[in-house]
């Protein structure tokens, strides 16, 4: 993922909103949003190169979503892939604190990551740059390649799209639509993170086009307070164009 809005506790119906985009290369292979053959519980898209996932949900109302931390200068080459992070904690029925304190010891040996985990109780976040977990509080927050709610102009813009959009009744099709804005953000307001002006301008909208790498997918979650999950997903080809949208609803399994 490149941009995770979320809003916690800050609707009276859905004490649980997400809203987030992933970026990756065109050429990576990737399945649409479904729930996984091998592992029924989990509901999300996957990356058929590793097997992992940058977003997803369970039948049980685990969550869990990850970015990575853009700082080119210390990529590792040989490092695991960070999908696994989030498919293993859907897997799991470890609580959110205690599996991201266990992924604190590991965070060394991946490229730099931001992980989201938790449930309509709690969410909680990690970040390899800043080390410490902590339990996010309640409001609406947003991620891209930095630290948490760090203010670049595409979280700016889209914590303020996310709230204007739980204003009203929200649903999956307001929330996919809030996260197509293609405007760059001025020169004068783009972060350094080592990729130079005119990539650092490329990749500061909140869906990205480019030539060989973009947005492939905008995905939104509504998490009910009567136990419904509604999961939409939306695909997006190369060139920025609309795909298809995959849209599920399903009851928490609470037994």
């Amino acid at each position: 993922m490149c941009l995770i809005l979320f809003a916690h506790g800050a609707h009276p119906a859905y004490p649980l909103v997400i809203a987030a985009n992933r970026d990756e290369y065109y050429a990576r292979p990737s399945a649409k949003a479904q729930f996984w053959q091998d592992q029924p519980q989990i509901l999300g898209g996957r990356d058929l190169e590793c097997m992992g996932t940058w977003l997803g949900v369970t039948r049980r109302g685990r969550f869990a979503a990850l970015t990575n931390f853009r700082d080119p200068r210390e990529r590792k080459t040989d490092a695991p892939t960070r999908g696994k992070l989030v498919s293993d904690f859907l897997a799991s029925e470890r609580e959110p604190r205690e599996y991201l304190e266990e992924v604190a010891t590991l965070a060394p040996r991946y490229n730099g990551f931001n992980l989201l985990a938790g449930n309509v109780d709690g969410v909680f976040y990690f970040s390899s740059r800043s080390g410490a977990v902590q339990q996010v509080p309640p409001g609406i927050h947003g991620l891209s390649n930095h630290l948490l709610d760090t203010p670049w102009p595409k979280v700016a813009r889209g914590k303020a799209r996310l709230q204007a959009a739980l204003a009203n009744e929200p649903n999956t099709e307001a929330l996919l639509d809030l996260l197509h804005d293609r405007e760059p953000a001025a020169e004068s307001e783009l972060p350094d993170t080592g990729v130079g002006v005119d990539m650092e301008r490329t990749l500061s909208p909140a869906l990205i086009v480019s030539e060989k790498y973009g947005t492939r997918a905008s995905t939104a979650v509504l998490f009910g307070d009567d136990g419904s999950v509604s999961f939409a997903e939306r695909t997006i080809l190369p060139g920025g164009d609309i795909g298809a949208t995959v849209s599920l609803r399903f009851s928490l399994d609470r037994s």
